[in-house]
């Protein structure tokens, strides 16, 4: 039987790491996949997942989101392959008061997360529609779905990619070519403890009001509290890139957790968004900290 052809991105830790060595590692050998990651000596560590070397199913290459020549590169390399399956999942975090936000900083996540995205998807989906055939997975986020204190600019990417995906996928209907955002909540992953976030306890945010310092304090509390109560496990997560890879008419959207369902169902049933902002801020910082124009 021949082999389904993967390219991942973003697969140097969390998600992309464990989707690779996932499928790389089926006992059906169904797979064919091209890990990508920007950093080359990090992919010992997907090796070691893996035992050693896969040929047969598993090709690591170097592939920079950000730098169009990386990915002429990788995409020269899969020339002649039929990519049947492209996942989209690099990707940055930055969290923070909106004014400790530098403009190189909020650049960075847009370069990453938007723009990795679309050169991603430019580099790889004319062959998909001369084929007029395959699908899309864009790692996506609860944060791309609804506003999240402290993550205004990594909310601002994220809901930048889910409009970028809706379009597309209306477009991509008469090539037979099935674009699916997997939308995750909190994950155990490096990715918290990774993101760029200015120190609670550092010189970034001495210029800040009180109130918004004390703010921000509970929300790291929260954050903690959260990603120890309720997050996920990767494999839980994987598993639903697994059912949208093999599903035959994917969803435009799965959501990973219900953590948020409330939440999701209020901002959709409050148009003027003012129930969800009030919902939000007690979810996080309690009805105690609640402003002026609470009811």
């Amino acid at each position: 039987m021949e082999k389904t052809t993967v390219l991942i991105t973003g697969c140097s830790s969390g998600i992309g790491l464990g989707l690779a060595v996932r499928l790389a590692a089926d006992t059906a050998r169904r797979f064919k996949v091209y890990a990508t990651m920007r950093d080359l000596a990090k992919g010992e560590r997907l090796l070691e997942r893996l035992g050693g070397c896969c040929p047969d199913t598993l090709e690591v290459l170097q592939l920079d989101v950000t730098d169009p020549c990386s990915l002429a590169a990788a995409a020269q390399r899969v020339q002649g392959q039929r990519l049947d399956v492209l996942v989209c999942n690099a990707g940055v975090g930055l969290m923070g008061p909106l004014e400790t936000c530098s403009d190189q900083a909020m650049k960075t996540i847009f370069d990453v997360n938007l723009f990795g995205a679309i050169r991603t998807i430019q580099a790889f989906l004319p062959a998909m529609k001369r084929r007029r055939a395959g699908r899309i997975i864009v790692s996506s986020s609860i944060g791309g779905l609804q506003g999240l204190p402290f993550n205004s600019v990594y909310c601002a990417s994220k809901f930048a990619v889910e409009g970028l995906c809706e379009s597309l996928a209306i477009v991509l209907r008469p090539f037979n070519i099935h674009l699916t955002l997997v939308e995750c909540g909190p994950v155990n992953t490096s990715f918290l403890a990774n993101l760029q976030r200015p120190d609670p306890e550092g010189s970034e945010l001495q210029g800040l009001d009180a109130e918004t310092r004390g703010l921000y304090h509970r929300y790291l509390r929260h954050c903690q509290s959260l990603f120890h109560d309720a997050a996920q496990e990767v494999e839980e997560v994987l598993q639903v890139f697994v059912e949208a890879i093999g599903t035959p008419c994917p969803p435009l959207r799965c959501v990973t957790t219900q953590l948020f369902a409330p939440l999701s169902r209020l901002r959709l049933a409050s148009p003027d968004g003012s129930a969800y902002v009030r919902a939000m801020h007690d979810f996080v910082f309690g009805r105690s900290e609640a402003g002026g124009d609470q009811p």
